[in-house]
């Protein structure tokens, strides 16, 4: 019997270091040893280092968004399962092996995993990583892409490490180029609720996926999958009009609005209103605050570094915040027409 093959996908401006140093190498040692590796480029580099066999190279216009990119590479694949990967992520030696088994089950049209923070990750980026790991920082997201969890459908997940039947991916009209971020989100959506396709998370499905560092580059990219989530509230909302997206945006407002409520309250004498409310607005910070604690001190214990999980306190808060803010500004300012156009 013919052993599938399958095809990665990588859209990547040039190539990098993540690529040349740890996805290339953590690919020569799969188990599974049916499959190329295909790179959309800007443009092919002028030297060429020793490449192995399994890697193909192809150019694309700088201005291609990674969707448009990714639509290339299928293209040029010659693999019946496609695999779409981040230039930033590299695999577990049993990643397409543990793939494949689950691909036997022919009702199983695509499959995902989760992306653990590698550890000899920069600190700064480590923190990053246990913000998203953790149940009070991307809680709403789901821990279960950035750590280890129990297998189960799912019907939403991001391309740093997802596998579709080529044949099904097709029939939902490939990446949508005019969602980024967004596109993976607007592909699951298409193949669950419109192709009736089942996709399936398992953990040992496994990549390592570099973290942005914080403050900055982490920011920027919260801030964009907040915009993304907040225009697809209107767009898609079976699968992003859920309470876990609202919460950071609902905490801020909880945050910045109940003292001014406060204030006014005690302006029109109603004390009978402002005192019960103080105590609810103090109670929820309390609760917070040990959310905190506890997720601190549960890093601390983990990685045995005190810098590290004190970094984290100020990290979840400012994520948050920055994360709420985007999206409610995102979802007052974008009409339903303008967010199918976007």
């Amino acid at each position: 019997m013919k052993k599938p093959k399958f095809s990665i996908i990588i859209p990547v401006p040039q190539l990098n270091d993540y690529i040349l140093k740890d996805t290339i190498p953590a690919l020569k040692k799969q188990t599974y040893k049916n499959f190329e590796l295909i790179i959309i480029l800007n443009r092919l580099p002028v030297k060429k280092p020793l490449f192995p066999p399994f890697l193909k190279l192809f150019p694309s216009h700088p201005r291609n968004t990674p969707s448009e990119k990714r639509n290339l590479g299928v293209k040029k694949s010659k693999g019946e399962i496609l695999v779409f990967l981040d230039d930033d992520a590299y695999p577990d030696k049993n990643w397409l092996k543990n793939a494949l088994s689950l691909f036997k089950n022919k009702n199983i049209s695509a499959v995902c995993g989760p992306g653990l923070t590698p550890p000899n990750d920069p600190l700064f980026a480590r923190v990053s990583g246990y913000f998203w790991s953790s149940h009070l920082g991307s809680g709403g997201a789901g821990t279960y892409r950035n750590l280890p969890q129990k297998t189960r459908p799912v019907d939403d997940y991001p391309s740093f490490n997802f596998f579709i039947r080529k044949k099904d991916f097709l029939a939902a009209g490939d990446f949508d180029s005019r969602y980024w971020p967004g596109e993976d989100t607007k592909l699951c959506h298409d193949l669950v609720y419109k192709l009736k396709k089942k996709i399936v998370y398992h953990p040992q499905v496994t990549v390592y996926h570099h973290r942005r560092a914080i403050f900055k580059p982490h920011l920027k990219q919260l801030s964009r999958y907040a915009a993304m989530r907040a225009r697809f509230t209107r767009i898609f909302p079976k699968t992003s009009k859920r309470p876990g997206y609202y919460l950071p945006t609902v905490a801020t407002l909880i945050f910045f609005l109940t003292p001014l409520l406060i204030f006014f309250l005690e302006i029109l004498s109603l004390c009978v209103i402002s005192i019960p409310l103080l105590l609810v607005y103090l109670a929820l910070l309390a609760l917070y605050t040990l959310g905190l604690f506890l997720t601190s001190l549960h890093v601390l214990l983990i990685s045995r570094n005190l810098f590290l999980a004190l970094l984290l306190i100020p990290t979840v808060p400012i994520s948050h915040l920055t994360y709420g803010l985007v999206f409610l500004s995102t979802l007052a300012t974008i009409s339903q027409k303008e967010a199918k156009k976007t």
